[in-house]
């Protein structure tokens, strides 16, 4: 009787810790949810998943804006969003624990200020009723345009729109002129709007970065390698769109919602690192983002875009913690 007590005593605890085990895997192989609006610096994670180079354990969540993205990063909705590096630098301020794992693309030109007809530089809107994202990229890039050709932001009338209704509210005169990006631009122009200043004009003004929660990689070791298969299936997209253009044109535009050549022209507003100027854009001591970021600090504190001067960005930057960087 005592043996079998014991026995069953044992197979009792077997299956206690049978269960803990398998309790504990699943606590391992945690989602990686990441958030992007729509814009074709993104398109390639996207791409990603439709080539099947993603892990089944990351989940890819489509907002309409980037307001949107940074307020399901906020409140935990998503482990990593794909922001631009002002927005970043506005959720460290906010006391969120990031780390920069991306450098997605560098704008040059595929940021605009468009006006209506009669509208031909950014002297014209004096006046006129602008709409843009106040609490994104849109109020951080008007600021620049404005100031590099000697305007005062106060000069126009602003409007806070997000993304998605920056088209209708344009087409219905609304607003005089949008402060947008692709795919937006594109339809724009094609309905008759003028470029009045592009991100061009301001080359590594507007970075678009990865952020990945801190909280997230430091519940498992399994969410690092998790991160890591992000990173590689995105390097593998762009590795994709040089050997079949054609292809991964037609998928990412169809996604956009404009045709697969101005997709291609959209793109050509785009720089998008490779894997090694990324290293160099983020990993060892003295990471070139960093210095961006830094004077972009300065800059938006200095035009009360920040409310002051007590972040340490080298928090975000240097640790690398992923294969895909590291050389």
């Amino acid at each position: 009787m005592a043996g079998k007590a014991r026995t069953g005593l044992s197979l009792s605890l077997l299956s206690v810790l049978f269960l803990a085990l398998l309790c504990g895997c699943a606590q391992d192989a945690q989602p990686l949810r990441v958030g992007t609006n729509v814009w074709p610096g993104y398109e390639p994670l996207y791409l990603a998943r439709e080539l099947k180079h993603l892990d089944k354990n990351i989940v890819l969540a489509e907002y309409s804006s980037a307001s949107d993205v940074i307020g399901g990063f906020r409140y935990n909705a998503i482990d990593a969003a794909a922001l631009t590096l002002d927005e970043a630098i506005l959720l460290v301020q906010d006391g969120l624990d990031v780390t920069i794992v991306l450098v997605m693309d560098v704008s040059s030109g595929a940021d605009v200020i468009l006006g209506r007809q009669g509208l031909h530089t950014l002297a014209d809107i004096g006046g006129k009723r602008v709409g843009l994202e106040m609490t994104a990229l849109g109020s951080y890039f008007f600021t620049i345009a404005m100031e590099k050709t000697g305007l005062k932001p106060s000069e126009a009338e602003l409007i806070n729109l997000p993304v998605d209704r920056h088209e209708a509210a344009f087409k219905t005169g609304m607003i005089d002129a949008v402060v947008t990006f692709e795919p937006v631009k594109t339809k724009l122009i094609d309905a008759g709007a003028n470029v009045l200043f592009d991100s061009s004009m301001v080359y590594g003004a507007i970075v678009d970065v990865l952020i990945v929660s801190n909280g997230y990689l430091g519940k498992s070791p399994s969410n690092v390698k998790t991160l890591n298969a992000l990173l590689e299936g995105w390097f593998g997209s762009l590795e994709y769109m040089k050997r079949n253009p054609q292809d991964a044109n037609k998928q990412m535009s169809e996604r956009e919602g404009i045709g697969k050549e101005e997709f291609a022209a959209a793109l050509k507003g785009l720089h998008i690192p490779d894997r090694e100027e990324n290293h160099s854009m983020l990993c060892g001591t003295k990471p070139t983002l960093l210095l961006t970021a830094d004077s972009m600090k300065k800059f938006m504190i200095a035009r009360n875009l920040l409310p002051k001067d007590d972040i340490n960005l080298n928090n975000m930057f240097g640790k690398c913690l992923t294969d895909a960087l590291k050389r």
